[in-house]
């Protein structure tokens, strides 16, 4: 497992932007798939995007697509999410996940085996 903290969230109003950083710890992080879920009000967890080891492969879900950009920073150990046009529905608590294996973090019952506390971004309307 790697250790994983998120920062970069807050209020912002809609059409504006936000860049959520995932800081991650282990001597094998940099070898890790990692991704972004959020967590909405009253709704259950989902799926935001993934991004491969190296970079090469990112998945989005359909609700963020075009608006979203997934991204690593290896040297730093560091994965990025920038989001653009944000809109109310996208208010959540935003995590960051790992898993040595990146099917796991686009699969619909896949349970990533590293996770984040968690960074609130609010989203006014």
């Amino acid at each position: 497992q790697v250790q994983l903290a998120e920062s970069g969230g807050g209020l912002v109003q809609a059409g504006g932007s936000l860049r959520l950083s995932c800081a991650a710890s282990g001597r094998t992080s940099s070898t890790y798939a990692m991704g972004w879920f959020r967590h909405p009000p009253r709704k259950e967890r989902g799926f935001v995007a993934a991004i491969s080891w190296n970079g090469d492969i990112t998945y989005y879900a359909d609700s963020v697509k075009g608006r979203f950009t997934i991204s690593r920073d290896n040297a730093k150990n560091t994965v990025y999410l920038q989001m653009n046009s944000l809109e109310p529905e996208d208010t959540a608590v935003y995590y960051c996940a790992a898993d040595p294996k990146y099917y796991i973090l686009v699969a619909p019952q896949g349970k990533p085996g590293s996770w984040g506390q968690g960074t609130q971004v609010t989203v006014s309307s």
